[in-house]
């Protein structure tokens, strides 16, 4: 069973480009599955031309298309549209993240497809998805942020506008995209047939607002940015140590009293305004400075030494240069190397999906030139040359 990844012998076209599709496909490549990228000719993949670059050649393509193939088509092409149709044919999975009604209108919506391959499991992941009166709308990561409520609960209290500093509403879509056509094949295997998915990014950023929907129903007060503080575990936030910020996180009763012994402040833990966690909240602003105080007291590293051995969660706020030295990131393998022709080796992220069925690899194969494997799946799947 060892070294048997889950999807080995799952084949997935792939027509996404930039980042949600990709980033879905990756995650399928990752646990096995066999990707090939299909791109335009000429220019490929919208992100083979977003910077930085190594080489000449774009380190943020090579992040999130590591390990697929890659072949030419033209779409608008008889010639290459029998081809498309052939390889349908011998696909389990096909992927694409362009605007709804684009695979209409070339004869390749899932409609038309499932003819060809009824075990075919269709999966669009698009901005605002294929139904709705926004369906059609364009998106980008910021937009989807931005309506889907996610950037009204992030920032400083009272600040301007945020966007999250990873491109989550792409991300999150990406990861839906997945769970889905896994749920799929596992649903193929009793049915015998494919299925049409479709995920949102709008859809997915209001899927992980998490407490915000809870506590608006509560409260009816739409929630705010609160900056790092929780909005309803206190203290749980980011303080000001002697020297640079730390994350500690008393997230129950039972750490708060170990807290107060920790710092020699035993007589907080019968304070009525501070005895339970929803007192706590209630009164903030009177145990904000308090816990300032205490915190200034000692140096980041201190705090993070002194909270875990008492086991209060406690963290540093790393900068992404500090993610190569840290010592469990490296014991997890989450960063690795891909080994490129044209970049030579270049640092990903790795899988964060460990599974005992296959051993976690510190390398992964190289991403793709422009139509490097168009021949070998031609004459592989179709039986002849280009």
């Amino acid at each position: 069973m060892k070294n048997t990844k889950p999807l080995n012998d799952v084949i997935v076209l792939d027509l996404t480009r930039v980042l949600a599709g990709p980033y879905c496909t990756m995650i399928l490549a990752d646990l096995g599955a066999e990707v090939i990228k299909v791109e335009r000719p000429d220019v490929g993949d919208d992100s083979r031309a977003f910077g930085p670059f190594i080489n000449g050649k774009s380190a943020y393509f090579i992040s999130l298309n590591r390990g697929k193939k890659s072949m030419v088509l033209n779409l608008k092409m008889e010639k290459d549209l029998k081809v498309f149709k052939e390889l349908i044919k011998k696909v389990d999975v096909l992927v694409e993240n362009f605007r709804p009604g684009t695979m209409d209108r070339l004869g390749l919506g899932y409609e038309d497809l499932k003819v060809i391959n009824p075990r075919l499991i269709y999966a669009a992941s698009s901005g605002f998805g294929h139904s709705g009166p926004y369906s059609k709308k364009a998106a980008y990561d910021m937009i989807v942020q931005a309506a889907g409520g996610m950037m009204s609960i992030t920032g400083q209290p009272g600040g301007p506008p945020v966007r999250v500093g990873a491109s989550i509403g792409d991300i999150t879509a990406g990861l839906f995209t997945a769970i889905g056509i896994n749920a799929a094949l596992y649903q193929r295997q009793q049915t015998g047939v494919g299925q049409k998915i479709d995920v949102a990014m709008l859809d997915a950023q209001v899927a992980i607002l998490e407490n915000a929907i809870a506590r608006y129903i509560v409260t009816k007060e739409p929630p705010k940015p609160l900056g790092t503080r929780h909005p309803s575990i206190t203290p749980f936030e980011a303080f000001k140590a002697a020297d640079e910020w730390v994350i500690i996180a008393v997230g129950n009763d039972a750490l708060w009293a170990r807290f107060c012994e920790s710092v020699r402040r035993e007589e907080l833990i019968e304070d009525p305004d501070f005895a339970t966690n929803a007192k706590r909240t209630e009164n903030y602003s009177k145990l904000k400075p308090i816990m300032d105080e205490i915190i200034a007291q000692r140096t980041a590293a201190e705090w993070i030494r002194d909270l875990d051995k008492v086991g209060i969660p406690v963290g540093p706020i790393n900068t992404v240069d500090k993610l190569f030295t840290d010592p469990q990131v490296k014991a997890r393998q989450m960063l690795v190397e891909v080994d490129d022709s044209v970049a030579g080796r270049v640092i990903t992220a790795g899988n964060p999906i460990k599974m005992s069925s296959f051993a976690d690899e510190s390398s992964r194969k190289a991403a793709p030139e422009l139509g490097e494997h168009t021949e070998e799946i031609v004459r592989r799947f179709l039986g002849q040359g280009e």
